[in-house]
This record gives C-alpha cells, sequence and structure tokens, in this order.
C-alpha cells in the first residue's frame, strides 16, 4: 500500500510513522509514506496557503491553488490512481468498519487541513471521502491523518507480528470491546489471575473469554450490541 499525506507538518507527521507498528511495516516492504508539504506550491514571497473568507468572519481559509497543485504532482508520482480522503469534522466517523474498507485501498491520499477550514472548491474539485476522528475540534488533521494510517496499516497482512491480534482486539470481527488481559505475575497486591487462564483448557479459555468480551461491552458500549 502507498500512502500519501499532504501537510503544513511533514516533519511531524514523520516523527510518528517512524515508529512501532508504521515503522516496521514500511521496513518489511508493506507500505510506503509519502509525504508533500503544499506549502512548496503556494505563490509570492511568503508562501501563504490562506487569506481571509469572502462575506466576513474569523479565522483564515486554506486557498484552492496550492492545493490543487499538490494534488495533481502527488497523484502523478504513481500510476495508481488513490483513495483520496478528507480530513474534516464535517466527514462521516472513523471507525473500525472504515479502517477494513481502506484497507483494501491500493493507495490512500489524506488532506490535511488547518486553521479555519478549506475552500469549497477544494471539496468540489476532486473526489473525497471526507472523513472525521470524532466530535471534537483538533488544530489540525494531521492527528486525523496518524490515527487512520495506524489503524489501517495494522490490517495489511503481515503487519503484525501474530495475525490473529487485529481480530482479537476491541472493534475486532465481533465489533466487541476486548476481554480482561493478565500476565505474570500471579498475584500482585492481592489481585489474581483468573484460575481457568491458568488450567491451560484452552476451550473453557476461549468462552471466558467471549463472554467477558460481552459482557464488558455490554457494560461499557451498549451500542454496539445493537443488531
Amino acid at each position: 500500500m502507498r500512502i500519501d499525506i499532504l501537510t503544513l507538518f511533514p516533519e511531524a507527521v514523520n516523527a510518528v510513522l517512524g515508529e512501532g507498528i508504521l515503522r516496521i511495516a514500511r521496513e518489511k516492504g508493506l507500505v510506503s509514506y509519502h509525504l508533500k508539504n503544499f506549502r512548496d506550491h503556494a505563490k509570492g514571497v511568503h508562501q501563504s496557503v490562506d487569506d481571509r473568507p469572502y462575506g466576513g468572519g474569523p479565522g483564515m481559509v486554506i486557498k484552492c491553488e496550492p492545493v490543487f497543485a499538490a494534488v495533481r504532482e502527488v497523484e502523478k508520482a504513481d500510476p495508481t490512481p488513490p483513495h483520496r480522503v478528507l480530513l474534516t469534522p464535517q466527514g462521516r466517523v472513523f471507525n473500525q468498519k472504515v479502517a477494513r474498507e481502506l484497507a483494501q485501498k491500493p493507495r490512500l491520499l489524506m488532506l490535511c487541513g488547518r486553521y479555519e477550514g478549506f475552500d469549497e472548491r477544494i471539496r468540489q474539485g476532486f473526489a473525497w471521502d471526507e472523513i472525521s476522528i470524532g466530535d471534537y475540534v483538533l488544530s489540525g488533521g494531521e492527528l486525523g491523518a496518524l490515527v487512520i494510517t495506524d489503524a489501517v496499516v495494522r490490517l495489511i497482512p503481515g503487519a503484525l507480528g501474530n495475525e490473529a491480534s487485529s481480530s482479537d482486539e476491541s472493534f475486532g470481527q465481533a465489533g466487541w470491546l476486548e476481554y480482561p488481559h493478565y500476565t505474570r505475575p500471579v498475584e500482585f497486591e492481592g489481585m489474581k489471575v483468573p484460575q481457568l487462564l491458568q488450567s491451560g483448557h484452552h476451550a473453557e479459555i476461549e468462552k471466558w473469554r467471549r463472554e467477558q468480551s460481552r459482557e464488558r461491552t455490554k457494560q461499557r458500549r451498549p451500542d454496539l450490541l445493537d443488531g
């Protein structure tokens, strides 16, 4: 998979891409990351990428010209057509189902906004999959792009050391929250590992984990059990 990220802060994004599973997946050749600062396409001495909104109002708006030029240049860098993702609070809410959907794409191109928002013609000029990572306000789309990248890359076959990991995690195949985990020591400050988990009875352990997963989901996220 190829992932292109258009951002005004490529250094900050690259720092995260160089750690953990994201780094390992790149080293295995499973994914490649390509960062583009769309300020490089801005005109003028100051290479301004934003301007005051028509009609007045607070904040500044990202201009069309540098974004259009950056998108077109990046798309030419690889013959594979990208699935374009616009990070915006107006988009569909990102979840594990969307992550699995995006993981099937051979190439993603994500545009990170800043300031008050995008000139509407950026939306009109390209076919975007508009995505939000939640109902709260961030300073820009970079964190959203990294959240999506991390969730998607984990689903690429071979990215995780244990292929069962992604299906066992919260919001895995069943869509429920994950069951409780324990490791050594057996007892810590009066709290003990359940005896069943020490028994070696794998069928019973699996049954216990399913029950715990469902009960935890019922208590904390009952909306996930609908239907």
